[in-house]
């Protein structure tokens, strides 16, 4: 595969911008580090924040796919006590929420994976602000993968911007669970969330 140094790539030889970024999320006081070659390296992304405020936590275990470098999965964990997976393909992104989820107190499993390839088990939660320059099969890979890997009355909850495919994956979503709601819309970014019955 030619490295186009995309975020969702194994971007190793990339070379290194480091940044710390100060966030208050969730009335949390957190810090990310981040890196070139991750998703929005320079502030946490606005998706994620509507996302962050429009998840409601049920049951204790949660899995953050597509983690990047662990903005959602850390901030969840943390401010609900959930017992965290973080996974990505992006070897450099599982280093920096590694570091992370050291540098927020936060004790996390960070694993390597593709889509739901390396995933065993099933979650409560499972949230993902899927990699849309991954292109459909991806995106759709990954909200119609989390169906096998939630317990009963487990949830998966997305953020889409509607530019972007948001009709579409709520299409998917719906046809893969039975049900999906529209949580929030907010400048164009849509939270979708469906629950296995």
């Amino acid at each position: 595969m030619v490295n186009t140094n995309m975020y969702y790539e194994d971007n190793r030889d990339l070379a290194h911008d480091f940044k710390v970024l100060n966030f208050k999320l969730l009335d949390q006081d957190l810090k990310f580090k981040t890196d070139s070659g991750v998703f929005s390296k320079s502030s946490v992304d606005y998706g994620s924040r509507v996302l962050l405020e429009a998840f409601s936590p049920v049951g204790e275990t949660l899995l953050d796919i597509g983690c990047g470098y662990g903005v959602l999965g850390l901030t969840l964990a943390k401010k609900y006590n959930l017992l965290a997976t973080l996974s990505d393909v992006n070897p450099r992104a599982l280093d920096l929420a590694m570091h992370n989820s050291k540098l927020n107190s936060v004790n996390a499993k960070i694993q390597k994976s593709y889509m739901y390839d390396e995933i065993i088990g099933r979650f409560d939660n499972i949230v993902a602000n899927p990699p849309i320059r991954a292109g459909k099969v991806v995106v759709h890979g990954i909200l119609a993968g989390a169906f096998d890997h939630l317990n009963s009355r487990g949830q998966l909850i997305a953020v889409i911007q509607k530019k972007q495919g948001a009709p579409s994956a709520q299409k998917k979503m719906k046809e893969v669970f039975g049900n999906c709601e529209i949580v929030i819309k907010d400048k164009g970014y849509y939270i979708l969330k469906s629950v296995k019955e």
